[in-house]
């Protein structure tokens, strides 16, 4: 792991010499998520879905994962939001003790809200029955700026597995060269059910998710199942760890210029929707949705001002609907299961 580390502090370093400064456009409002069949993009979606019903524009950006989206939040122009695997956040807040690049990285990062849990799928050929068996093997860990390729490379550290060759690519390349033998199995970290794995390619007959079981990781990670039937190629119940994911942003200071005061309000406005339509989201959004308790903040980080306002009982959003979808829009009225959900994160965060 000394060289990811050392990788990770060079990567900040260098997002933060890219830093940007925002011009006199069109305020833009974005979302950094991850490829174009994982969970975090329909997360996303779902939100900006909510959001464009008043007028308001949020743009769901496709990224390699997590670590470019808390760099994004960080030093990116106009990216106000990024979804983040937990793990990562602990990552970078551990050694941000020891490393300023890595403390100067996550400078003013704050939390929005908490997500869901996110499974290690490990799929790989039928003959692998267990991370041991990875021993000697060609295994594809994600791309290099993704939270897979943090969460893989620890997991298989903890196992203290050594595979012949780690590959750096994406889950949809991964899925790519398993199912025409280049490797023997890939890492993907991502909510279940992912459009990933939801395709008839996958021939049970050859390959399965593999368990994830070791006390060791049982003691890290969050313990999970994937239920029979999530998928088409898997028909059994599948035991393994997961890892929480979180929406990030930054702590605007609205006294300070335009920009954050526009960026402030991005914030207050997106977790303002967030909040007010949860039970919504929890019903018509992606399954993962209705596993979403947002009081489950991770240790050790802060939420800023800006989501303090958004979740004040008296923040007025400024909702336009546009004429086509005005009539079908729900009452803007908060219900009494998000009014709950309100008063339950105000309490978990010492007061709104």
């Amino acid at each position: 792991m000394e060289r990811f580390f050392r990788w990770v502090s060079t990567v900040c370093l260098a997002a933060i010499l890219l830093t940007g400064v925002a011009t006199a456009q069109e305020f833009k409002k974005n979302v950094l998520t991850g490829g174009p069949s994982g969970t975090y993009i329909q997360i996303g979606r779902d939100i900006s879905q909510i959001a464009g019903e008043c007028g308001l524009t949020y743009t769901i950006n496709e990224s390699a994962g997590s670590l470019e989206n808390f760099l994004g939040v960080r030093n990116r122009v106009n990216t106000q939001f990024g979804i983040v695997q937990s793990d990562v956040l602990e990552y970078l807040r551990t050694f941000s003790q020891n490393d300023p690049e890595i403390a100067r990285a996550i400078f003013g990062v704050r939390i929005a809200f908490p997500l869901y849990n996110e499974e290690v799928h490990v799929l790989a050929r039928r003959e692998i029955t267990s991370l041991n068996d990875l021993n000697g093997r060609k295994v594809a860990i994600g791309s290099e700026n993704s939270g897979t390729f943090l969460t893989s490379s620890l997991v298989l550290d903890l196992a203290e597995v050594r595979p012949a060759e780690r590959l750096t690519i994406d889950a949809t390349a991964s899925l790519a060269a398993l199912l025409d033998g280049q490797i023997d199995a890939f890492f993907y970290v991502a909510g279940a059910p992912t459009k990933l794995f939801q395709t008839d390619e996958i021939d049970s007959s050859r390959f399965h998710l593999l368990p994830l079981t070791d006390s060791t990781l049982r003691a890290v990670y969050v313990e999970s199942e994937i239920p029979a039937g999530t998928y088409p190629f898997q028909q059994e119940k599948v035991d393994l760890v997961a890892v929480k994911a979180v929406m990030m942003t930054f702590d605007y200071t609205p006294q300070r210029n335009a920009y954050h005061r526009e960026s402030c309000k991005a914030v207050s406005d997106l977790v303002n929707i967030v909040l007010t339509n949860f039970d919504r989201l929890q019903t018509t959004g992606h399954p993962k949705w209705k596993t979403v308790e947002l009081t489950d903040i991770p240790p050790g980080w802060d939420i800023s001002e800006c989501v303090n306002q958004g979740l004040d009982p008296a923040y007025a959003l400024e909702c336009r609907p546009p004429a086509v979808a005005q009539q079908a829009r729900q009452s803007p009225m908060e219900s009494e299961a998000n009014a709950v959900y309100r008063q339950r994160i105000c309490e978990a965060m010492g007061g709104c």
